[in-house]
């Protein structure tokens, strides 16, 4: 997906928005004790890293909270389809990331010169090539969970390819990479329960999100738009004010056919509200304050310090939405992603990697 949005975490508040980072101290001389092994050969340490700089592997600590936010929404328990639903967002998001790079080589070799393509260290072909194995392997997992969830994963992956290729400098490139978003969570949702309707709030809302990150990014090189970064932070106060607005409870037996301004019977606030809120605080915390940043002075670091607060704050609202749904233990488990993230970036292998 984007060089921004379709990746996600940076631990450091690194300067490319949807990457990681990756490196390892050398022991010290005169020591005693067992000999350590042997030190990886440079040829394949760097073939490594070059790879793991392409695909932006600590951004893929964002990607399994859209499927489990997904099954929460739909009301179903996370179950062995939706494993499959994770793996096929995984490589879909995988493969946009390749293909991404791909697309924007010549750009990137003006801009960018170190990145793995124009830098040599990976060929444009073997980019390529791992974007078409990569989204091949992500819908046969789809088509593993069955045929709702592959009936959404087919127009995911023709949305990641048509981001990329035709539609990423477009002016319809940040709602292409927000349906992106709201399909993978609608992915999580077709394969634990069958559907889809259930899940498309939290997917609008996951795409509001993902909409106003992906339009600052437009900016993440040159900075000077002030418009952009304000507009995420609105954003990002209405989607909090959203997502922990407790849900009306319609009287039983009229839920289905409930017509607008129906009134219902409010739940007194209980855990699960708590954790909404907490959650939502913890979103909007991430993200505002680098958008404020980036609007009193839109100069390209702080344009994409603003943008990796953007991605990073993916998980913070996965998990709120699906503590928004009741699933209290999803939640939790949506969360912890963020600080696993945030150590696999602190890898010795890991720091030099960006996510952006």
């Amino acid at each position: 997906m984007s060089r921004t949005v379709a990746t996600a975490l940076d631990t450091a508040g690194s300067s490319r928005a949807s990457t990681g980072a990756w490196g390892a101290p050398e022991a010290a001389s005169g020591t005693t004790g067992p000999t350590p092994p042997a030190a990886e050969p440079p040829a394949r340490s760097s073939r490594f890293g070059a790879w793991a700089e392409l695909l932006r592997l600590p951004a893929l600590f964002t990607v399994p909270g859209d499927a489990l936010a997904g099954a929460a929404a739909a009301g179903a328990r996370p179950g062995p389809r939706t494993l499959l639903a994770i793996g096929s967002s995984l490589c879909l998001y995988e493969a946009g990331m390749a293909l991404n790079d791909w697309a924007d080589r010549a750009e990137d070799a003006a801009e960018r010169p170190h990145r793995p393509l124009p830098s040599g260290r990976i060929r444009p072909a073997a980019a390529l090539t791992a974007a078409g194995a990569l989204t091949g392997a992500g819908l046969a997992l789809a088509a593993g969970a069955g045929r709702p969830a592959f009936a959404v994963a087919a127009p995911l992956a023709a949305t990641v390819w048509a981001y990329d290729l035709a539609l990423k400098h477009t002016p319809a490139g940040p709602a292409a990479m927000a349906a992106a978003r709201g399909l993978d969570l609608l992915l999580g949702a077709a394969a634990t329960g069958g559907g889809t309707r259930a899940a498309l709030p939290s997917a609008a809302l996951l795409g509001s999100h993902t909409l106003a990150v992906t339009a600052v990014s437009r900016r993440e090189t040159t900075g000077g738009s002030v418009l952009a970064p304000l507009a995420a932070l609105a954003t990002t106060g209405a989607l909090t004010g959203l997502v922990a607005r407790r849900r009306t409870r319609l009287p039983a037996g009229r839920r289905a056919a409930a017509a607008p301004g129906l009134s219902g019977s409010t739940p007194a606030p209980g855990a699960s509200d708590a954790l909404t809120v907490g959650l939502s605080a913890c979103y909007a915390a991430t993200a505002a304050r680098p958008y404020f940043h980036a609007a009193l002075n839109p100069s390209p670091p702080l344009t994409q310090r603003a943008v990796g607060g953007g991605i990073r704050a993916t998980i913070p609202l996965q998990a709120a939405l699906a503590a928004r749904s009741g699933a209290g233990a999803t939640s939790l488990l949506v969360a912890a992603l963020a600080p696993a993230g945030r150590w696999f970036a602190r890898r010795a292998a890991m720091r030099k990697v960006r996510i952006t």
